[in-house]
């Protein structure tokens, strides 16, 4: 059994002993998962509480629908992340309005989980990566892997989610995440979608600057291994966080390791390209490789499920 489906079951055990402990000794109250509240604008955006890797602690997420009973496609999509404490806690719930719109209106019901140690949902931070120079890409995006894959299997087990042809859209350390998950292939993902996927980037808050990018690349070579999910990795030209010169290094490096990757370098977005994912002029840049990486995700899907490359 590989290393992320090990932590994953790990979780999941975790989460499952919290929740029976509680009940029977009440000494950890038993989470209400699922909508906190009605529906309301854009695209039935709702507040829902989704399991987590601490039993007594929900990650907060937010849902959106399209009209109608479904079943939809789901999209999770995976958030950016700091090693600053301060700026994880102060951090405001993500959405990914634009993002998701865009996803609605192609037939996706979309969740937006907010993962451990960020925000409202706060708790301890699993994704650290270490000091620069000792840097643990790997671990880190292991981590993250597991708490997107639990907000996708928590998901799967709803009336109105299908339970095959998931997309995962990762951004930068949520994008690094989403590569490791693809390291896993798990069938009932048909394509991960990575925006400017990375960790150490803009170090110290200098742009361009990365700790141990060899280290970072390396570990893209790892998640290339076994990898079956297609990949697109999307990076704006102004990215100052992972430079396009890095990306495509990172990207030959996953391909080079067995993975697959559709790379591109995108027009410049803002005044910081790294937030493309989550502005609504950005998504218009992305708009036809999202299209693209869609389309073709629908295709290769018997492929996948086949264990074909």
């Amino acid at each position: 059994m590989r290393s992320l489906k090990l932590l994953f079951a790990l979780l999941v055990l975790g989460t499952l002993s919290g929740q029976v402990f509680g009940q029977v000794s009440g000494q950890v109250a038993l989470p209400s998962y699922g909508p906190q509240d009605a529906e309301g604008e854009p695209n039935r955006a709702q507040p829902w509480l989704i399991p987590s890797p601490a039993p007594d602690r929900p990650a907060r997420a937010v849902l959106f629908r399209p009209l109608g009973d479904g079943p939809f496609r789901l999209a999770v999509i995976a958030h950016a992340s700091t090693q600053n404490v301060l700026r994880r806690a102060q951090m405001p719930q993500p959405e990914y309005r634009a993002l998701a719109e865009f996803l609605t209106k192609r037939g996706f019901a979309v969740l937006v989980p907010e993962r451990l140690g960020h925000g409202a949902t706060g708790g301890s931070y699993l994704e650290d990566q270490g000091g620069c120079d000792e840097a643990d890409y790997a671990r880190s995006a292991r981590a993250t892997a597991a708490q997107i894959a639990l907000a996708h299997e928590f998901m799967r087990g709803r009336p109105f989610i299908r339970k095959d042809s998931a997309v995962i859209i990762g951004h930068s350390a949520g994008g690094w995440g989403a590569l490791a998950l693809a390291h896993e292939s798990p069938d009932i993902v048909s394509a991960i979608i990575a925006f400017a996927p990375g960790r150490g980037g803009r170090a110290s808050d200098v742009p361009n600057q990365v700790c141990a990018p060899q280290t970072l690349i390396a570990a893209a070579a790892l998640f290339g291994r076994n990898a079956r999910i297609p990949v697109t990795w999307l990076v704006a030209a102004n990215d100052s966080y992972f430079s396009p010169e890095l990306s495509r290094r990172l990207a030959d490096a996953f391909r080079g390791g067995g993975g697959m990757a559709d790379f591109h370098v995108l027009a410049a977005s803002g005044g910081e390209g790294h937030w493309m994912a989550e502005t609504e002029s950005g998504i218009k840049i992305a708009g036809q490789e999202l299209d693209r990486a869609l389309e073709r995700a629908l295709k290769l899907q018997p492929s996948i499920a086949a264990g074909k490359r």
